[in-house]
């Protein structure tokens, strides 16, 4: 299995290569970068880290075999015990529980290292394979939205099972 790891500096050119590669695979279910995000990726990452390093957001990435960029995870906004969860597989990396187990360790991260008590996500309506990640990662239906004008759901999962001493239960 890949480790996910903090986003840091040293990622970048494995993160630059992930996002390229994937660019068309993922503008079929979620908006697109757009070109200024590659011709300003460097710029934007230094950005990324600085929200991070005040507590903002925090981006991980899922690091395989030779330091290379399988997928982000990435917890944003995070004010008031919650967070936004956004994340994205590569397409090769795609269709192998990936994505199923990287949400699930993030949830754990989240309640564990960063003290979050619920995450939020939203997916468009026509990324069932998003919308099957979260349902088997305890993210419950909340309500619809809509995603650059696409119709869409919002999700909601609290971290309260995770943080939870042993053997207590919840309701």
């Amino acid at each position: 299995m890949p480790e996910i790891q903090l986003l840091r500096p040293a990622h970048a050119l494995a993160l630059f290569a992930f996002e390229q590669e994937n660019r068309g695979y993922f503008a079929a279910s979620v908006p697109d970068r757009g070109d200024d995000y590659f011709a300003r990726f460097d710029e934007r990452l230094r950005a990324l880290l600085d929200e991070q390093e005040a507590g903002l957001c925090y981006f991980h990435v899922l690091v395989g075999a030779g330091d290379e960029v399988l997928g982000r995870m990435n917890l944003v906004d995070v004010s008031d015990g919650a967070a936004e969860l956004g994340y994205r597989i590569a397409e090769r990396a795609a269709g192998r529980g990936l994505a199923t187990w990287a949400v699930r360790e993030i949830c754990g991260l989240a309640a564990h290292r960063y003290g979050l008590t619920a995450l939020r996500a939203a997916t468009t309506l026509d990324n069932a394979a998003s919308r099957a990640v979260l349902a088997r990662s305890g993210f419950a239906v909340v309500g619809e939205t809509r995603l650059s004008g696409r119709p869409g759901l919002s999700y909601l999962r609290s971290l309260a099972d995770l943080t939870a001493p042993p053997g207590a239960t919840t309701a």
